[in-house]
């Protein structure tokens, strides 16, 4: 099913898929939901077309689910790290040797443009060759204890885990969570978001046929009820959530009913630092990459821009110069440097910041606008022109709350310590830059940022080695990296004594 779709990939174009295929996956085959109830639109963000009519899954279905990834579970976490290495090698090779096609498609549920999307797809590839790296590492301790008793420590999975992705990148994220659960010897149960539920069920495909039990990455969609089915279920031992604050908070109450281990990644509103002494030319692209990378629709985004009153004229000239020339239009077209937005309440929301940021005192030097793309299919798409503001302070609804959209906030400062503590001043911790020569004060300024990852003279450049994640509330635990691998299992402690039990009754 998956091979039909992604073999009209290459001929697709903008406006012109229908799926009518079901997008649950368990058992090792896609599943039809049980009833035409619900069901939800799905909409293509370039057109506004509808793409899919999405049926969420009821109790039974994820009950069905979770029993196929744990009857998965009890095979695959036999197997030795070697053994499951080659077969997430060969998910890796079929997902490189579909790339093309598998980005189409995300492009069409997603909007974003074909050079990011085709970047995705790759990333998707290198975390599972990662992770398969990692499968065959995992050892415990040798402890040795007086009298020639010892002990050892065993690396073990957690059983089935939860993963509920979001809309942004959600082939990418599948994989984010699912490579470092399979590695552990886990099985996944997955929801994507429902805004964008066509391409897990194609990772799904591809670990079957790279030769996973049946069942061990299972797809179930559906939205917040589905999600909560997922959250209480007795036998999911772990939940790995990309998403908004609000929905983090929610599902961590839900799992601590049946204290399940959870990982958060959330939102954010991060600062991006620019002092005088910087490369300005690679200051104005770390901005640019900062903001509008996937329409603004990116969690870690450097949405604060502080700029060192000295400099601020000439980067402001230039960032404003580059930002109108950002190719808005099809997402399918190679040209193209920004897509459409996820939805039509994502751009009303986005659009409605900028209105309340101009009624606050902010001056906005470029976009700010939906945009309607000369080609006329496009003409219902959820376009909107990247925005620069100036005249920004921090007391401003757009510089204190995650906008998700194409907004770059401009801000003025005079020296270190200030911008520090203006930096800090956030309930959110997720990412963080500065642009500076001075070595010292990069690393100085680094260490006194309160996020999970600060960016020194590049901004967004996250690679699957390095581990990515939140302070305070953008979230906890990490996702990449080695250290993921201690989320995704558990250790147990073994006492052995080779003489005689001491007689203390």
């Amino acid at each position: 099913m998956a091979q039909s779709i992604l073999s009209t990939m290459s001929r697709a174009l903008t406006g012109t898929l229908v799926v009518t295929e079901p997008l649950n996956f368990w058992a090792g085959k896609r599943m039809k939901p049980r009833e035409e109830k619900k069901a939800e639109p799905v909409f293509e963000p370039a057109t506004g077309r509808v793409l899919h009519q999405l049926v969420p899954c009821g109790a039974e279905e994820v009950d069905e689910a979770i029993q196929s990834a744990h009857s998965a579970y009890l095979k695959w976490s036999k197997l030795s790290g070697m053994e499951r290495a080659r077969v997430m090698l060969e998910a890796a090779r079929i997902t490189r040797e579909r790339r093309e096609e598998i980005a189409k498609l995300e492009v069409i549920n997603n909007g974003k443009c074909i050079t990011e999307a085709l970047v995705d797809i790759d990333v998707a590839s290198q975390t599972m060759e990662f992770y398969a790296g990692m499968a065959g590492t995992l050892t415990g301790q040798h402890i040795q204890l007086p009298g020639g008793a010892f002990a050892y420590s065993r690396r073990e999975p957690l059983g089935v885990c939860a993963g509920i992705g979001a809309f942004n990148y959600p082939f990418q994220i599948s994989v984010t969570k699912s490579a470092p659960a399979l590695a552990c010897g886990n099985a996944m149960v997955f929801k994507p978001s429902p805004m964008t539920p066509l391409t897990a069920v194609i990772m799904a495909e591809i670990y079957k046929e790279a030769g996973v039990p049946d069942g061990l990455f299972c797809v179930v969609q559906g939205g917040a009820e589905t999600g909560s089915l997922l959250c209480h279920h007795p036998k999911i031992a772990k939940i790995s959530f990309t998403g908004s604050v609000p929905t983090g908070k929610k599902i961590m109450e839900m799992s601590a009913k049946g204290v399940k281990q959870v990982t958060l990644e959330l939102g954010g509103k991060s600062p991006l630092i620019i002092f005088k002494d910087c490369d300005l030319e690679n200051a104005v692209r770390g901005a640019l990459m900062a903001n509008f990378l996937t329409q603004g629709q990116v969690c870690c985004n450097g949405t604060r821009v502080f700029v060192q009153r000295e400099i601020m004229p000439q980067f402001l000239e230039e960032v404003v110069k580059r930002t109108k020339t950002i190719a808005v239009g099809d997402p399918l077209l190679e040209s193209t440097r920004m897509g459409a937005m996820i939805s039509k309440p994502q751009l009303d929301k986005a659009l409605g910041f900028v209105t309340q940021a101009k009624k606050e005192g902010a001056k906005v030097l470029c976009g700010g606008e939906a945009f309607v793309p000369s080609d006329p299919k496009l003409k219902g798409g959820y376009f909107m022109s990247p925005c620069v503001l100036d005249n920004c302070r921090d007391d401003m609804t757009c510089v204190k709350e995650e906008i998700f959209g194409p907004v770059m906030s401009v801000l003025p400062f005079d020296n270190e310590e200030e911008v520090i503590q203006r930096a800090n001043n956030t309930t959110y911790g997720l990412a963080s830059g500065v642009f500076t020569r001075d070595i010292s004060r990069a690393h100085r300024v680094a260490e006194r940022l309160e996020a999970g990852t600060c960016f020194i003279n590049n901004y967004n450049s996250i690679a699957v080695e390095m581990p990515f994640g939140g302070y305070k509330m953008s979230g906890f635990g990490r996702e990449n990296g080695q250290v993921t691998i201690e989320y995704y299992s558990q250790l147990k402690t073994v006492v052995v004594e080779l003489g005689d039990v001491e007689n203390h009754f």
